[in-house]
């Protein structure tokens, strides 16, 4: 239900290629880490979101969504689920065509307050197991 194949193809393949890691950083045990150098791998350009603010796989981050100085198409969420719903908030907020929650990130309120929004969503799955199985 939230995550039908259509919507994580658009996603995917037609949203746009900037997205937004909210949870990123330099931790290479972290799957944040592990997604964001598949999604390079597959042209995507990723923005590293973490109060460090550190650059991961080489491109510069921000504490927030907020201080990103360039347009943004997908925020992908790596925090808990009971910080999602700000994250997603503040992805409409910044004008994010899409929002994407990872494996074990549920919030089915903010699901809701995203899609009223007219924007795409996908919730507890990864685009790292999704984007392959595009081709």
């Amino acid at each position: 239900m939230y995550a039908d194949t259509e919507t994580i193809r658009r996603i995917l393949t037609g949203t746009g290629d900037t997205w937004a890691v909210v949870g990123l950083s330099s931790n290479t045990a972290r799957a944040a880490y592990g997604v964001a150098g598949v999604l390079q791998r597959f042209g995507k350009r990723i923005v590293p979101v973490h109060p460090k603010a550190e650059t991961v796989h080489g491109e510069r981050g921000y504490a927030s969504l907020a201080e990103i100085p360039f347009p943004v198409d997908v925020v992908d969420v790596f925090v808990n689920s009971a910080l999602a719903g700000r994250v997603a908030d503040e992805a409409v907020a910044i004008g994010a065509k899409a929002v994407w929650f990872q494996l074990g990130v549920v919030d089915e309120a903010a699901y809701e307050r995203v899609r009223a929004a007219g924007r795409d969503m996908v919730m507890d799955r990864c685009p790292a197991i999704e984007i392959p199985r595009l081709g």
